[in-house]
Formats: C-alpha cells, structure tokens, sequence
C-alpha cells in the first residue's frame, strides 16, 4: 500500500488509478470541507488525486440531475482543493478535454492554454466550472490538472470506449483524441514524479477514427458487424475535437501515437 496518495472517486478511473498506484481510496461524498478533512486525518496522504465526478450512463444524464452533476464535477472538486491548500497537500484533479468547441477545418489540435468554450452540454460546462477555479491555483500551489479524453480501455468496464462501440454498432467517422488507460496511468506515474503542476493534456498522439478500432476489433470477432456513420446523423449534442499532447512529451514522457495501441488493447481486452 502506497501510503502517500489518497484517491476521493471510486469510479472507473479511480478504481483504475488505486489498483495501479496500490495506494488507499475514498468512496465518501464530499458536501463540506470537514467531510474532506476527515478523510485527511484518517489516512494522512501527501497527495490526493480527485476522480470524483458525475456522469451517468452518458452525459446526457448530466442534464437530468444538474444539482448532482454540480456537487459532484463543480463543488467536490473545489471542496477537495481547499481541503489541500489548508492542509499542505498536492492536488492532482482529473479534468475531462470535453470543454472545447472545435472546427476541424480551422483549429490546431488543442493546447493546454486553450480556453475552454464549449458550453452546450451542462456536463461541459460543470468541468470547465471547476477546471477554472483550481487552474488559478497552479499559479502558486502545487496542483496539477490532467485532462482526459474519450476512456479506452483494455478491460471491459461500461464506460470503455470500446465497450460502448460494441454496444452500439455505430461509429462515427470523426477523428477524436482518445486517452488510452495503460498510458494514462503511466503518464500520470510520470507528472506525479517530475512533481508537475498546471494543466496537461493526458491522451494518445494523434487521433482515432472510431471504424479503425472497430475494424481490430473485428479481426478478432469475426461475426461483429457495425455501421459508420455521420455525425449529424446521429442529432447528438457532443464536441468531437483534438488535444495536443506536446507539452506531455516536452515534460519527457513517451506519447504513444493511437494506431500503436489498438491492437495491444484489443487482445487485452478478449484475453488475448
């Protein structure tokens, strides 16, 4: 048992993050500073790693209990750094790359000191609320924000990528960044050792049509049959984008480019 971190969120990546680091976990919810502070006390951590977050099925859900999505994605997380601030900890705050608007035409992929502007889902918006207030943190504290995109995972879980196409059948035949969990989980080893702080985005280089995955996935699974499809089709409210993931490689780490890892994820994922 790492005795250092504490993880508040026992949720796909919590629980992800806690078996990886071997380090203790925290399912409390978080309404005050002395729910946070108890848990403080209780297991004496050096630093706390926030995967506390409300989601739902999809996001859409977010829409449907927007007094949930805003104590879990908005008030949680603020609570969460206060409670570090107060008490000499390191933050680490997982953030989501679902915050910005993007043209593919005109846009280069994504930069950390991109400004978030995608307002049209309340999931969105409820991490751009938090991602602001403790970015301005960075400034003087030892906090670091990681932000994620599109989970892709080679283990089933519900809020797999691959897990979700496969359900679904369709794919869209948008480019998208995608956070590959294996690399997610080594990136993050990374920050917390070089002691970063500020924003970084934590995905793979480059972008995943979703059909190109499926197609790996189908190699194996003969008998799985899917449809693509245009995104406007659909009538979804989503924001499709890419990240860039040069400041991540600056700070010395490996980025695996998306194609490099599919194959691996797939045969992880059927036991292969």
């Amino acid at each position: 048992m790492n005795p250092e971190i504490l993880i508040f969120g026992k949720g796909f990546i919590g629980k992800r993050l806690q078996e990886a680091l071997g380090c203790a976990i925290s399912d409390k919810k978080i309404y005050r500073l002395a729910d946070a502070e108890r848990e403080l006390k209780r297991f004496q951590p050096k630093i706390i790693i926030n995967c506390v977050g409300h989601i739902g099925r999809n996001v859409d859900d977010c829409e449907l209990d927007k007094d949930l999505t805003l104590s879990a994605n908005v008030f949680a997380p603020i609570i969460l750094a206060e409670a570090a601030l107060r008490h000499d900890k390191r933050l680490v705050h997982i953030s989501s790359g679902c915050i910005f608007d993007y043209d593919y035409a005109a846009n280069a992929p994504i930069t950390e000191n991109s400004e978030p502007n995608f307002f049209e889902l309340f999931y969105s918006r409820s991490k751009i609320y938090a991602e602001k207030a403790i970015a301005a943190l960075c400034q003087k504290y030892p906090v670091l924000i990681v932000r994620i995109r599109v989970p892709l995972d080679n283990r089933p879980d519900p809020r797999n990528l691959l897990d979700k196409l496969i359900s679904y059948k369709l794919a869209i035949g948008l480019p998208n960044s995608v956070t590959y969990i294996p690399d997610f989980i080594e990136g993050l080893k990374h920050l917390l050792k070089i002691k970063a702080s500020g924003i970084y985005n934590l995905a793979c280089r480059g972008a995943l049509y979703y059909p190109d995955l499926l197609e790996i996935y189908k190699k194996y699974v003969p008998s799985f049959q899917y449809q693509t499809v245009k995104f406007n089709k659909l009538k979804l409210t989503r924001t499709n984008l890419i990240l860039s993931t040069k400041k991540l490689e600056d700070s010395g780490f490996r980025v695996r480019k998306i194609d490099d890892v599919l194959e691996e994820c797939v045969k992880g994922y059927l036991g292969k």
